[in-house]
Formats: structure tokens, C-alpha cells, sequence
């Protein structure tokens, strides 16, 4: 528990399932948790290190396809509450089956980071792999999850049967200040499927969202399309986008990344929305 944080207070099933992490997290013995700085992943990474203390080292992949100041929030959360973090360069990049940017584009990805991982785990003498992946997860399109399979990773909030929204609650709880954090996935997702990964175009993406943020809009998406980007602002931040004004502001500044054209998604920020033009095919193919 931090320092000035309260005990946190819960009944019933919720409970139930705390103490069931706690308890498939001992039966572990060891474990390298993969941690991107996300809720899910900072949470489990949280109750590992109370749970295990030195028995766990949390992990966090580094590659041009992580913004900067995810990168740096993430170190900085590890830092705040103690928990120790260890930055594995990883090379997906250089993968043509992850550069030619198909569906299974997240499989390449898990693929190259658990390898890595478990090269560290039988390094350093760690028992097991985990990842955040939460009950909700299991039903999206995440061929992520099969490479984790593969390695034999650990699921701990899944054993617990822990939802997102448990998982936050229960986050909150503990004091943890990213509780309520967006959902934010790596800068390749923003990148049209069929138009090859490069460092080029996540630095494109990734200046352009910065300006975006720096103009005052804290959820955005910047969806790669050659010379065109197609923003998605959150929806309640969309009335004030459509100033004109303001407009201009963000078109000029998307622009000055590189970006020829620049349109508004009128429907906004949402998940996932790079999925929608895959035909089903694709998607069954790559569970």
C-alpha cells in the first residue's frame, strides 16, 4: 500500500476477486509483467509488486511505435509507487510480416515482445510472463492475445475474472492517479491497414496528436492514410473543434507534420475504428 493511500474498502464479489489476483499472483511464484502504463497493465504491475515485492519486474517494450509521453508516464507511475521497471528495446519494425501492416500485424508485435521477455525471464531466473489482459478483452479482435498464448503467458486479471470497470474501480481504491486514464494503443494502430508500418509515419502520427493535445484536446487519434489524417477527437470536445477558428489551427498544425490533407471524423474518437474496413475473413483468420 503507498504511503497516504487508504485501504481499500470492498464487499462481495469484488472482493472475491481481489483476493483471487492475490492469490493466482502468489501461486506464480515469479513473474515479468508486460507493462505499457495502461490502467490494466499498471494495476496488475501494482498488485504484483505488493504481492511479490522483488519476485517481479515489470517490463515495458520501447520502439518507435510508443510515443514519447506514454513512454514517460509510464516510468514516471513505476518510479511514484516504487514498483521496479526495466525498458526492453524491441525491433518489430524490422519484421516484414509486422511492417506490411495486415491484420495480424498485433500478433508480429506481442510476438517480438514475449520473445523478448522470456529471453529476460530466463536471464534474470523469473517463473512466468503476465499480461494485462481483462475479462473484456476476450472477446475483441486481439490477435495480440494469441502470441501471448503461445509464449505461455500468465493472465492474472482474467483469472480473477476482473472486468475493465472493476479494474478501475479497484484501481481507484488503491489511489492510483491513472485509474480513470484513457485507453491508449500503440502509434501503428493509427496507420491504415495495407500501408507499411515506418518510423517515418509514427513520427508523423505521433507529432501530429502532440499538437492536437497542445491545442487543448486530451483524446485523440490521428488516423494515418498517406496524405491524408483524419482526426478523431473525443465527442464531447468535437463542438469546439468545429470552430473555425480553431479549425485552421489544427489543420495548419497537422499539416506541419507532413500531412497534405487533413479531415474531421464526425463520429469522433472511438476504439478500434481502423478495424471496421477489415472484412470478417481477415478477423477469423487471425484469432
Amino acid at each position: 500500500m503507498e504511503k497516504g493511500a487508504t485501504e481499500p474498502v470492498m464487499t462481495g464479489e469484488l472482493k472475491r476477486k481481489h483476493e483471487r489476483l492475490h492469490a493466482a499472483l502468489l501461486d506464480a511464484g515469479s513473474l515479468l509483467v508486460a507493462y505499457s502504463g495502461g490502467t490494466d497493465s499498471a494495476y496488475l504491475a501494482h498488485q504484483a509488486h505488493a504481492v511479490l515485492g522483488s519476485r517481479m519486474l515489470a517490463v515495458i517494450a520501447d520502439s518507435p511505435s510508443l510515443p514519447r509521453r506514454e513512454l514517460a508516464a509510464a516510468l514516471h507511475f513505476a518510479q511514484h509507487h516504487g514498483i521496479p521497471v526495466h525498458i526492453l528495446q524491441t525491433h518489430e519494425l524490422e519484421n516484414p510480416d509486422y511492417a506490411r501492416n495486415d491484420a495480424n500485424r498485433c500478433f508480429h508485435c506481442k510476438d517480438e515482445l514475449f520473445t523478448r521477455m522470456e529471453a529476460t525471464r530466463s536471464k534474470l531466473g523469473f517463473q512466468h510472463l503476465a499480461y494485462g489482459m481483462n475479462m473484456d478483452d476476450r472477446g475483441e479482435f486481439r490477435p495480440g492475445q494469441k502470441a501471448a498464448a503461445s509464449h505461455h503467458a500468465l493472465a492474472p486479471l482474467v483469472t480473477a475474472e476482473l472486468t475493465k470497470a472493476e479494474i478501475r474501480s479497484l484501481a481507484r481504491e488503491a489511489g492510483l492517479e491513472l485509474a480513470d486514464k484513457p485507453a491508449s494503443a500503440c502509434l501503428s494502430s493509427r496507420i491504415e491497414y495495407g500501408r507499411p508500418v515506418s518510423p517515418e509515419n509514427l513520427l508523423q502520427v505521433e507529432r501530429a496528436e502532440d499538437s492536437l493535445h497542445a491545442l487543448g484536446f486530451p483524446q485523440v487519434r490521428v488516423r494515418h492514410h498517406g496524405e491524408l489524417a483524419r482526426i478523431e477527437i473525443a465527442r464531447e470536445d468535437l463542438p469546439r473543434a468545429l470552430d473555425l477558428a480553431l479549425l485552421d489551427r489544427i489543420t495548419a498544425a497537422v499539416r506541419a507534420c507532413g500531412f497534405i490533407y487533413v479531415t474531421l471524423d464526425t463520429q469522433g474518437y472511438r476504439t478500434g475504428s481502423m478495424n471496421a474496413v477489415l472484412p470478417t475473413s481477415a478477423i477469423t483468420s487471425a484469432r
